[in-house]
């Protein structure tokens, strides 16, 4: 009989963090006539563990300062010239036929990058058949070019089909002039825009004269018996998360939408022209799978088939929440004969004492995928508590290429190797914002105003930079 986790009692996503100080932070009953006195624990217990969830940005990627509101870099376009929406006038058998091509032309010159004298292949896109021809005349404005057959079946399939062609050579006679023409390099040019994101702590100089009775405790380290040092703590660490999924989930403010007003003059201090956060890019620039996690080979080889398209990095990085983790290793179990049967998941001694390792960090399957497990994707106060299901827009996992790159960076005018996935933040000899913290007031040891609370403020300038957008996966419901 099949069981299940009850829905009650169920994991609490109460904040524990409150804007003022409440009697929930604070001890109220200072009763002394009650002669009794609790036993008590002086430490507090963790029972969340390590609640953090930055990590993501550190393992994959890197940090450089920038100096300007604007990041500019060029990724290299295609070799080779190839268009998918093209007609042919000529009949079936026909020897010679002129080929429009519809297809999106060069950027700033709204031509075709054919020439006389190239060899091309015709092919019918529903699978007819193909041809090889000559390319005997261009009209660079029109998009069109004629074209004389090799075979002498002449033209393969009537007019109406939709025909793709690449080139592949060119022919020419003895004695004759060179290449008519020459082909520029077309670079894809991206930028991004860095975001100011910023936090503050604020105690009063009375409550920091406070002891408490409970000793606190955060991730970083931090300890003590007064409170308001797990406050300033957890607001740094809360800080510091927020600097990974800002860059995470960022996005351009729309033109028309409202934070396109603010930007455009609501003084209101809060809000610009947003970032391309990771998700963002790749959504737009990359590949999206979606539909369910892929569980079986068949669906990982039509993965690989898109990979061989674009960059076909060798390495990858799979970051995954638990589900995805779990069906990737069932699908690399399945392929040991002895997993059917729960014996064995791998090359295992099958001792008594050993404790089965059910599980798998990698495999190879034309590339290289590394899988880890993203805490991000898992935490019910951020992306796992979302809902799942077709069309809910769940994240399930995000498949990064791993090593560095060769761009050339506009601002810098040169080329640079940049890891895959990196964050830039605004610096200079005078101002560094990669991560600036300072205290205001006249308590805890800060005496520049006569405010009478210590507040120790937070502030960071920073954009990611997604280079080789076609390179990454993300995995959707």
């Amino acid at each position: 009989m099949a069981g299940s986790v009850n829905a009650s009692p169920t994991f609490a996503l109460q904040p524990s963090a409150e804007q003022v100080a409440l009697q929930s932070n604070y001890i109220t009953n200072f009763d002394f006539l009650n002669q009794y006195l609790p036993d008590t624990y002086e430490k507090e217990f963790e029972r969340y563990g390590n609640r953090t969830i930055a990590s993501f940005l550190r393992m994959v990627g890197a940090e450089m300062p920038s100096n300007s509101d604007l990041i500019k870099w060029a990724e290299q376009g295609r070799l080779h010239t190839k268009y998918v929406n093209c007609a042919s006038d000529g009949d079936a058998a026909a020897d010679t036929a002129t080929i429009t091509v519809s297809d999106t032309l060069s950027p700033g010159t709204g031509s075709i990058a054919i020439r006389v004298g190239q060899t091309v292949v015709i092919s019918d896109n529903a699978g007819a058949g193909e041809n090889k021809a000559i390319v005997t005349a261009v009209d660079t404005t029109a998009g069109t070019f004629a074209v004389a057959y090799y075979e002498a079946a002449g033209q393969v399939g009537a007019n109406s089909l939709t025909r793709t062609v690449f080139i592949y050579g060119s022919e020419f006679q003895k004695g004759t002039a060179g290449m008519g023409g020459s082909l520029e390099s077309d670079d894809n040019i991206f930028d991004n825009s860095p975001i100011i994101i910023k936090d503050k702590y604020a105690v009063s100089g009375s409550d920091m004269a406070q002891i408490g009775w409970v000793e606190v405790t955060t991730e970083n380290g931090a300890t003590g018996y007064l409170w308001y040092l797990k406050s300033e703590h957890e607001t740094r660490l809360r800080f510091d998360d927020y600097l990974e999924t800002a860059m995470i989930e960022a996005v351009p403010a729309a033109a028309g939408s409202g934070v396109a007003a603010i930007a455009a003059g609501v003084a209101s201090g809060v809000g610009n022209k947003g970032s391309e956060g990771v998700f963002y890019v790749v959504n737009n620039r990359g590949n999206v799978y979606n539909g369910g996690n892929p569980a079986v080979l068949a669906e990982w080889d039509t993965i690989i088939g898109r990979l061989d398209k674009q960059g076909a990095i060798e390495e990858n990085v799979v970051f995954v929440d638990r589900d995805f983790g779990f069906d990737i290793d069932d699908m690399l179990a399945a392929q040991n004969s002895y997993g059917a049967g729960g014996t064995s998941y791998g090359l295992f001694d099958n001792d008594k004492d050993m404790a089965l390792n059910l599980g798998f960090t990698g495999f190879r399957r034309g590339y290289d995928f590394y899988k880890s497990d993203w805490k991000y994707l898992n935490d019910p106060t951020m992306r796992g508590g979302l809902p799942t299901g077709a069309g809910s827009g769940r994240i399930n996992g995000l498949l990064v290429p791993a090593g560095s790159t060769s761009v050339y960076d506009q601002i810098l005018g040169k080329n640079a190797k940049r890891p895959f996935l990196h964050v830039r933040y605004r610096a200079s000899e005078t101002e560094d914002r990669r991560y600036k913290t300072w205290i205001t007031g006249s308590a805890g040891g800060a005496s520049n105003s006569s405010l009478d609370a210590m507040e120790v403020h937070f502030l960071s300038e920073r954009a990611v930079c997604t280079l080789g957008a076609n390179n990454f996966f993300i995995f959707e419901e």
